[in-house]
């Protein structure tokens, strides 16, 4: 048995020690199969661990996680393993599992080549030790590597045990599991958005509602990306951004946005008026000043700052792991960073909530404001809503 190190001040490895990611990473450039076993992951180390297995070669995969299913899984890392595992099942060289039976908290990792298990790294580090970040960079580890032919024999089988039905289950077959939204920090700084506390949020959404509507989010298909016409995709919706840049030397702010109300939407008693401006309050607890514009008032968008229902609509995504924000959308010509149906699917929503509170609130200037509950939750399974 070797002992495994974190390298932290004031416990820097000594010339002598390795470290846990150092051991990881040599135990796979000798391996052609990995099996690992753990409570917890992360959106940077499951990329990590893709990286690795195709920089190593690595013909057999499969990584059990334990906690989640019980304790509900953070969606960046959920979809970033749901993208990982079909990608794995695709190429034919393994999955991710999620054990269901029980909340599994061990940390094990262990290594093959040629059809036998040759090494395992067993201790307190999860996944996200492979990749350090903010959140575990001052997080100490420690592990140890066993070569031993009994030992690792004997960690090999309990992952397989692990790894059966009445334990785990492949993470595209669990229903259920709750997801845990995490924050959106795309509008975090932004002038003319406040944040509002839980309990604002709670109460304007329970308002009785004198009127709702459901906003449909209009966004192509993934094989429709390419199309050029921008006839829906591209020169008024949540995509405008790769419309033609308004100036040769800048491309559009991928999070550049507009939202495009259908006539069947606005024609509607109670759609808000043209250029008369509301207050809106979102489910995750933003608040912004936002207004109706255009022809027949179709255009729906923040008052001041054209990117702020980008950056609350596409910034839920981006944290969700759906997609990535791009930084030069001229230069995006596959245009990974388009939102497309295919994205709203894994999201589960391809429309807005947009309530009417009955409140007001007044604004800087001292002028009444009536209140509306902005929010992404309506899903395609959902029966479409009119007046209420």
């Amino acid at each position: 048995m070797k002992l495994l190190y974190s390298n932290i001040l004031p416990l820097g490895t000594e010339e002598t020690q390795q470290t846990i990611i150092d051991c990881f990473t040599e135990q796979m450039s000798h391996a052609d199969r990995v099996e690992i076993a753990v409570g917890y992951t992360s959106v940077a180390s499951i990329s990590e661990l893709e990286t690795m297995v195709e920089n190593c070669g690595i013909g057999k995969i499969c990584l059990t996680i334990g906690m989640y299913y019980i304790e509900g899984m953070p969606e960046g890392a959920y979809h970033t393993a749901l993208r990982l595992d079909q990608k794995w099942r695709d190429d034919g060289i393994g999955e991710i599992r999620l054990v269901k039976s029980f909340k599994y908290h061990g940390k094990l990792y262990c290594f093959y080549k040629d059809g036998q298990p040759f090494s395992a790294i067993i201790g307190s580090a999860n996944l996200g030790a492979i990749k350090l970040e903010a959140a575990n960079r001052r997080q100490y580890e420690i592990a140890a590597l066993t070569t031993d032919t009994t030992e690792v024999s004997e960690i090999s089988n309990h992952i397989e045990k692990l790894k059966q039905p009445i334990c785990s289950s492949n993470i595209s077959e669990i229903s259920g599991m709750p997801l845990i939204r995490e924050v959106n920090t795309a509008l975090n700084g932004i002038e003319l958005v406040t944040s509002v506390p839980q309990s604002s949020v709670d109460f304007y959404e329970h308002c009785d509602a004198s009127v709702s509507f459901f906003l449909q989010l209009k966004v192509p298909k993934a094989d429709e990306r390419y199309l050029d016409d921008g006839k829906h995709f591209t020169k008024s919706n949540i995509n405008v951004c790769y419309a033609a840049p308004r100036s040769k030397r800048k491309a559009r702010d991928w999070y550049e946005t507009q939202l495009t109300v259908g006539a069947e939407i606005y024609r509607m008693d109670g759609y808000p008026e043209k250029n008369k401006p509301f207050f809106v309050v979102t489910d995750d607890g933003y608040w912004f000043k936002a207004h109706t514009t255009s022809d027949n008032n179709k255009q729906f968008s923040a008052v001041g700052d054209e990117l702020i229902m980008g950056r609350w609509l596409k910034g839920r995504l981006a944290v969700a792991g759906i997609v990535k924000p791009i930084n030069n959308t001229a230069e995006d010509t596959d245009r990974s960073g388009m939102i497309t149906q295919e994205m709203l699917d894994e999201y589960g929503c391809d429309r807005l909530l947009f309530k009417k509170t009955g409140q007001s609130a007044l604004d800087s200037s001292g002028e009444s404001l009536d209140v509306w509950f902005l929010a992404f939750i309506g899903s395609a399974d959902e029966t479409e809503r009119g007046d209420q």
